[in-house]
């Protein structure tokens, strides 16, 4: 079998939520849920609820037959712990974990992501063996895709660390419209993109330079589709809240609305049923 079809088969097809449990953002979810529930009186509250859902997040995983991943396991054992401080801590370290719960959080996540390169064990390798067969396992190409999002999530957790840091210790603002969602949101939805995109950028890549295929590699407007919506959301959620003049939010809705209309014009959407691809 040829190398393009043993790569076309090692990836089955899977619904939203086999797909979601494959995918490392189901060990991430937890964690971006808690950063936005945190907040004052919610510290307790938000660490249960991010705990809960990283227990399902196992079991459901379990019960299709996916292997529990060492990022459910990390993030289980911290919301544990923020449980139990929620519950027994002093009202003086609860007030403090309230305020950086959001640095707390991606601060550890980065460590985590970190800390699996450094040992040359990337995180994302373990939900990518989840969709990719064994043969393909050390293969180059899948190693450095796997180096390559462990990379892009570490530096998305650094720079969000480093944002809500800005807007607690400069602005003392942690509810601050930008540092404390805008811009944290937009480095994850970043690496979200990025996660989906390269697998089968790096794929087309090492298929065309072997000569085993001449399919392009996808376009780069894909890494762009969040992007229309995100600044619409944007300009809505100023505009409701009060963060941003009426003119502004409304400008920035125009904005996205022609963005979206400019990025289908420059990257128009070509049909493709291929799943993305590690190997």
């Amino acid at each position: 079998m040829a190398e393009s079809d043993k790569a076309d088969a090692a990836v089955p097809r899977t619904n939203f939520i086999d797909g979601f449990l494959r995918s490392p953002f189901s060990g991430i979810a937890p964690w971006i849920l808690m950063a936005i529930m945190s907040g004052p009186g919610r510290f307790g509250q938000s660490a249960a609820t991010a705990l809960a859902l990283t227990l399902i997040v196992m079991w459901a995983g379990s019960r299709r037959g996916i292997k529990v991943h060492s990022l459910e396991v990390f993030g289980a054992v911290v919301f544990a712990v923020f449980v139990a401080l929620g519950i027994f801590g002093s009202p003086a370290l609860i007030n403090w974990l309230e305020l950086w719960a959001g640095e707390i959080t991606n601060g550890l996540l980065a460590a985590y992501a970190l800390a699996t390169l450094a040992i040359r064990r990337p995180f994302t390798i373990a939900y990518a063996r989840d969709t990719v067969d064994p043969e393909h396992w050390n293969s180059p190409l899948f190693i450095r895709v796997n180096y390559a999002l462990s990379a892009v999530w570490a530096g998305a957790f650094v720079i969000n660390t480093a944002v809500g840091t800005f807007g607690d210790a400069v602005l003392h603002d942690g509810d601050n419209f930008w540092t404390g969602w805008i811009v944290q949101l937009a480095v994850t939805l970043v690496a979200v993109a990025l996660t989906e995109f390269y697998p089968d950028y790096a794929r087309a890549r090492f298929l065309a330079a072997s000569g085993e295929s001449s399919e392009p590699p996808p376009s780069f407007g894909k890494l762009l589709d969040w992007l229309p919506g995100f600044v619409i959301g944007i300009g809505i959620a100023g505009w409701v809240s009060g963060s941003l003049p009426a003119g502004v939010g409304i400008a920035l809705i125009v904005v996205g609305i022609l963005a979206g209309a400019v990025i289908r014009k420059l990257f128009p959407e070509k049909g493709s049923d291929q799943p993305s691809s590690f190997s």
